[in-house]
């Protein structure tokens, strides 16, 4: 119900972070980091570029300031159109659902690609 009121977000964290002594900017994607390498670095100076696996690799600080504050945040908002609406909700479940079984079939049946995977 959350997602059919417009109630559900995903906040979308930075992909990179550029650093010039104490300047620094974060970038959602490659275009963004290179758009901001033109526009706000001096062109004769090194930049620091640290590109972000997850968000197990920024800093708190870090998470707060780009993915936590209401000024500085992205959202994207969850929406499901009509037409996918049921087989999104039984997807919903068989993944986060009380049943492990499910879970496990789909792991079967969509992990083939990994020839080393113990199931």
């Amino acid at each position: 119900q959350l997602i059919n009121d417009g109630h559900l977000y995903l906040a979308q964290p930075p992909l990179y972070r550029l650093s010039q002594g104490a300047t620094v900017f974060y970038a959602r994607d490659e275009a963004d980091k290179d758009r901001i390498l033109a526009q706000s670095f001096k062109s004769n100076q090194k930049v620091d570029i640290s590109r972000f696996k997850g968000l197990g690799e920024m800093l708190p600080a870090q998470l707060k300031e780009t993915t936590m504050d209401p000024k500085r945040r992205n959202l994207l908002r969850v929406m499901v159109a009509d037409e996918n609406a049921e087989s999104t909700a039984l997807r919903v479940e068989q993944l986060m659902g009380r049943k492990p079984e499910l879970r496990f079939a789909f792991i079967q049946e969509h992990a083939r690609f990994a020839a080393d995977l113990d199931i």
